[in-house]
């Protein structure tokens, strides 16, 4: 790394070898630029030793850094912080690993294993006698769970805790107002049992399933709409259609309400079904162009496939296609529910099913980092350096530009929303770009500020990255998803798929 670095460096210099942001003496303020890595150390009096890839180089009393989340994204940082010897504690709410995966486990990712798997977790799991799955092959997500991810978390043992969820991250004795002094005291973890951790950094991998977008097309609730879904007329993205949740679908008339892969993918499997289960598609949109995507040009072919398949589907009229579409009201009525659009200028159109598939995509929750000091775009929600390089209105997926730690960070030193969550409410994440952000973020908490800044993405490009499926795999068709992360995928011969979890294909 260069010699020379600057009060943020000098800051994480500290931070990386000593445990709290600015490690015992050694404030950011107190750094002047020009100061070098071994000076920012001694400075704090800390008596570090420098940490080396070798996990039995960590420094005992060290606070960890602690990464929410045990998802695709979370666990990648996990591998890095590993191989650089910084002790870590990864939280994961669920009650295994890779929950919300697990939640579309059923759905096939558009993107094949050889863009699934991060590095330095490659590194780790084949020194430890792992066989990696065909580069070529499409997985699911229960796959991707079962053939990466748990064996991932298993060889990283009791550093990751499940059944942990994180209910507020803060300062200790510091509230988001308190300045002087912050930057030396570590970050207060509680989680929902009451209990608190503390960390020297904290790596925000949480993802954004949870958290799906309304159906209203103003962003906020439908009229109605949170009594359909306690009614159990509404469900979120990416139902099991052909397997647990066949019996809800089947011989149903289903209004699929979304224009991202998530939405692709549900329709697509509903296809499949008798033809007494029928299918309506609204979309806000006057036309259905960017979800049919890139077709054969995508590199992704799964991802282009999704989109050719669809417009076949529709243009057959298996799929009843509605355009410009805004929800407005969803009225349950017995075992039906009507919903009703309305536009800008007052016109309205209504349909009455029996089932609604809300692809709508996800947001972000930033309430647990409610005491910290960030700076969101207004918009998306992301940071602001993040948000002119995410922004769906000029930019797919695969045409995001290589980004790290300096547009990931925020005036909170140490904090970092990674993953599909970094994205705020910008769609379709590739899981691929989750690696690099923690691959950056993990080099500057670690010192090493030459390979933070160096960043590198190589993304598969399509026209829009939003949809098309060609036959890629026929085994199984697998769809595109909206999961917020990255992964397109579906329970069909196909794949693809957009996910809200943190990470997607």
């Amino acid at each position: 790394m260069s010699e020379n670095i600057d009060g943020q460096e000098a800051h994480h210099a500290a931070a990386a070898c000593c445990g709290v942001s600015a490690c015992c003496t050694a404030g950011e303020q107190a750094l002047e630029p020009g100061t070098t890595v071994a000076q920012a150390k001694a400075s704090s009096g800390c008596g570090c030793v420098e940490a080396d890839s070798s996990q039995a180089a960590r420094p005992s009393g060290v606070l960890p850094v602690v990464v929410i989340g045990a998802g695709p994204v979370g666990l990648a940082a996990a591998a890095h912080l590993t191989e650089r010897g910084q002790n870590f504690l990864v939280v994961e709410a669920g009650e295994q690993v890779a929950a919300s995966v697990a939640r579309w486990g059923h759905v096939r990712v558009f993107s094949p294993w050889k863009y699934n798997i991060d590095a330095a977790a490659r590194r780790l799991l084949q020194a430890d006698g792992w066989i990696a799955p065909d580069p070529e092959w499409l997985p699911t997500g229960v796959e991707l769970i079962d053939g990466y991810l748990a064996p991932l978390a298993k060889l990283l043992g009791e550093r990751v805790r499940l059944g942990a969820k994180v209910n507020a991250i803060s300062r200790l004795g510091y509230d988001r107002v308190r300045t002087n002094g912050r930057q030396d005291v570590p970050f207060l973890i509680r989680l929902d049992n009451g209990e608190e951790l503390q960390a020297r950094a904290v790596i925000d991998a949480s993802g954004t399933y949870e958290t799906p977008n309304v159906l209203g097309a103003s962003g906020l609730p439908a009229h109605g709409e949170p009594q359909a879904v306690a009614g159990g007329l509404v469900d979120h993205a990416l139902p099991d259609v052909l397997g647990a949740d066949l019996d809800r679908y089947e011989g149903k008339h289903v209004l699929v309400v979304g224009a991202g892969h998530s939405a692709a993918t549900t329709l697509l499997a509903l296809a499949q079904l008798p033809e007494a289960t029928r299918i309506t598609w609204a979309i806000r949109a006057g036309g259905a162009t960017r979800t049919y995507g890139g077709g054969a040009a995508d590199a992704l072919p799964a991802r282009g496939a999704l989109g050719t398949r669809l417009r076949a589907h529709v243009d057959s009229g298996r799929i009843t296609l509605l355009t410009g579409f805004f929800t407005h009201t969803v009225q349950p009525g017995g075992e039906q529910v009507t919903v009703i659009s309305r536009d800008s200028s007052g016109h309205e159109q209504a349909i009455v099913v029996d089932r609604v598939v809300a692809a709508t995509g996800y947001r972000p929750d930033h309430t647990i980092a409610g005491e910290l000091r960030l700076d969101l775009d207004p918009i998306l929600g992301s940071t602001r350096a993040l948000a002119p390089l995410i922004d769906p209105n000029a930019h797919s997926c695969g045409t995001v530009p290589a980004h790290g730690v300096d547009e990931l960070a925020h005036p909170e030193p140490g904090y970092y929303a990674v993953g599909v969550k970094s994205y705020g409410r910008a769609p379709t994440f590739l899981m691929a770009t989750g690696y690099e952000q923690v691959r950056s973020v993990v080099a500057a908490l670690a010192g090493d500020w030459q390979a933070a800044r160096d960043v590198q993405l190589d993304l598969p490009e399509t026209g829009v990255c939003s949809s098309n499926l060609a036959e890629a795999q026929q085994v199984r068709v697998g769809l595109a998803t909206g999961i917020s992360g990255g992964l397109l995928a579906t329970p069909l011969p196909l794949v693809t798929a957009d996910a809200g979890s943190g990470c997607c294909g």
